[in-house]
């Protein structure tokens, strides 16, 4: 599967915790199918309790730090990931094509689609203005702040493996907000 796509290193058989890619606590793995051929596109970790547990955990000391980060920082870093989702585009593509069976087409359009979230809300986080809200007691107001809440979570649907990932993800990162992502089993190649 790696030969048919221009950067291999896309292919991913392991779980992303701490910034390192690692097996699953139990080792198990299971297996990604072409729904079209039903040949093996890929294995993914399968990973358990422990390792969400872990990964929970990780991206709360994750927080501490990502919270204080300027927005133009979180924003850069989003800027990064949608131009590497467009150099990569057409290997994106056939990898969701080959896993779940969208045309490739249609699969070059979502993760156009799915960088383009990424670069709004990249833009958009830098605009978390607060508000000044009249108090009903006179001579005071009500001061409203946007601050990042912690770890946000997404589950995401097989039928946009790209776009519901950076829709969910991009606003979160945005905001200051570590996320964990918990793929569907039929297409997770394309979320890592």
């Amino acid at each position: 599967m790696a030969q048919q796509l221009g950067n291999g290193d896309l292919l991913r058989d392991k779980c992303f915790i701490g910034g390192k890619w690692r097996p699953s606590r139990s080792g198990k793995m299971f297996r990604v199918d072409n729904p079209a051929t039903g040949d093996q596109v890929g294995e993914v970790p399968d990973c358990g309790p422990e390792d969400v547990q872990e990964a929970i955990e990780v991206a709360g000391r994750a927080f501490r730090e990502w919270r204080e980060r300027p927005a133009t920082d979180r924003a850069e870093v989003l800027r990064t990931w949608a131009r590497l989702m467009h150099e990569c585009q057409g290997d994106l593509a056939r990898l969701m094509t080959l896993e779940q069976g969208k045309p490739l087409q249609e699969a070059m359009g979502e993760v156009s689609y799915a960088a383009q979230f990424i670069e709004w809300f990249a833009e958009e986080g830098k605009r978390a203005y607060g508000d000044v809200i009249p108090a009903p007691v006179r001579g005071q107001h009500i001061v409203v702040l946007r601050q990042p809440i912690g770890v946000t979570a997404a589950i995401t649907p097989w039928n946009f493996p790209a776009a519901m990932i950076t829709r969910k993800a991009g606003a979160a990162i945005a905001c200051g907000c570590p996320m964990i992502v918990k793929p569907a089993e039929a297409t997770p190649l394309t979320a890592l």
